[in-house]
């Protein structure tokens, strides 16, 4: 079902996939998650992402999560589907499978595990957009996935009309000038990695792909409607106050520290497939501190306690 909101604008939280003790998926749980981000003011979904542990699912799972999504949403909110399979063969298909289930658009991965030429990523990107007519956001990010979507394959992708939004999950926020000053408006850029966010909306990032949206998603709203709203001053207050959680965006278990997080907000559980295994000793503890730190001190609940 097609949203009738503008894709690739406001915050769009990477929405966690839920599992049941067994660690089966817990589907029913799935959607509640996805439905109350966006009772919350999201303005996108983010499904099968990393912290939706795409590559930690079966075939079967992922279009059954997708379809759930779908029906979660109703419409209320685009639907972005995360494309990231070890072949070109199999992402081709599940781009297939994606539309045909109802989503708005595909964050397209680099193929997982091999590390590619330019010209073989070109060929991957290509193929599987033009197996499908929905819109296309690619995902670059080098400290994940060991892969650049750089200058040159940017280029040689510029004929390809649905590859249309690139997720910049790069530590450098000069690459969202340099992405802007060399191709301009081809393609719109979408703030990635959360630690770096507001300063890519300040320079032209259109929305933010976020993580810990998952466990503070009215917060998360705020800050861009404020940036959008040119209160810079509140935007930064919230920026500050959530900047200890968002560097956990950046490390490479921030998927089992999203859903830690999700568990102590009430908003999900803190269940991960393995090879991931939840958090445990000094980590755990940091990260239980710095959530229950941001919830007592949350800018919505100061400004009520000021007023």
């Amino acid at each position: 079902m097609t949203s009738t909101k503008t894709l690739w604008t406001g915050v769009y939280p990477a929405a966690t996939t839920q599992f049941a003790e067994d660690l089966s998926i817990d589907y029913a749980a799935t959607q509640n998650v996805q439905s109350a981000l966006i009772d919350d003011g999201v303005d996108g979904l983010i499904i099968l992402g990393t912290c939706g542990e795409n590559n930690s699912l079966e075939p079967d799972e992922k279009r059954k999560v997708l379809a759930g999504a779908v029906e979660a949403s109703s419409g209320r909110v685009p639907i972005v589907a995360g494309v990231s399979e070890f072949t070109t063969g199999r992402a081709i298909q599940y781009a297939k499978d994606a539309e045909a289930a109802g989503a708005d658009a595909l964050m397209l991965l680099p193929a997982m595990v091999y590390v590619p030429t330019t010209d073989e990523l070109v060929a991957h990107f290509t193929m599987v957009a033009e197996a499908t007519s929905l819109p296309i956001m690619l995902y670059n990010n080098p400290p994940a996935y060991r892969v650049s979507v750089d200058f040159a394959t940017l280029e040689k992708l510029e004929s390809v009309k649905n590859i249309v939004c690139v997720k910049e999950s790069a530590p450098d926020p000069r690459r969202f000038t340099d992405v802007i000053n060399r191709f301009g408006d081809r393609y719109t850029v979408m703030a990635g990695l959360d630690d770096i966010a507001l300063e890519g909306l300040m320079l032209g990032a259109s929305g933010w792909v976020s993580g810990l949206t998952s466990a503070f998603p009215s917060e998360s709203v705020r800050l861009v409607a404020a940036l959008a709203e040119g209160k810079f001053e509140e935007a930064l207050a919230i920026y500050r106050w959530f900047m200890p959680l968002l560097h956990l965006d950046a490390e490479h278990d921030l998927v089992q520290s999203i859903k830690l997080a999700e568990q102590i907000m009430g908003r999900g559980s803190e269940r991960v497939r393995m090879p991931r295994l939840p958090l445990a000793g000094q980590r755990r503890a940091d990260v239980i501190a710095w959530v229950e730190k941001c919830a007592a001190t949350m800018p919505s609940k100061q400004a009520k306690l000021a007023a």
